[in-house]
């Protein structure tokens, strides 16, 4: 099942979300100083095409972790997490998009704060 929703994901969006998050990983990497946070932001592009099944933590990961989010926060965060948003109320509007657009908000949260968020599979009970 998880197989299939990702593969619909693909097609209606998620395709367009980690091109977002690429788009700011280059950014991010045109300066040296960028090439940590534009790593980061590869890892959540290849996160963003296959959402379902996965679980994001946040661990407490110091100073260093929270200046960055704040810089990210104020330079492209925003931007992202604004967009992913506004695609998850918009596919919540319909009973049959309620689970992409979970995982568009899922994905907003992780746009405002991507450094130390830990992302691992969801354990099946």
């Amino acid at each position: 099942m998880r197989l299939l929703l990702n593969l619909l994901w693909i097609l209606f969006g998620g395709f367009l979300s980690a091109l977002g998050w690429i788009m700011a990983g280059c950014v991010w990497c045109i300066t040296i100083i960028g090439i940590p946070v534009g790593l980061q932001c590869f890892k959540l592009a290849s996160i963003s095409l296959n959402p379902f099944g996965k679980d994001v933590i946040y661990e407490d990961s110091g100073t260093v972790s929270f200046l960055l989010n704040i810089l990210w926060l104020i330079i492209s965060g925003w931007e992202l997490a604004l967009g992913n948003a506004i695609l998850g109320v918009l596919l919540c509007i319909t009973i049959i998009g309620i689970p992409w657009g979970k995982q568009y908000f899922k994905i907003a949260k992780i746009a405002l704060m991507p450094f130390g968020a830990v992302v691992q599979r969801e354990k099946i009970l």
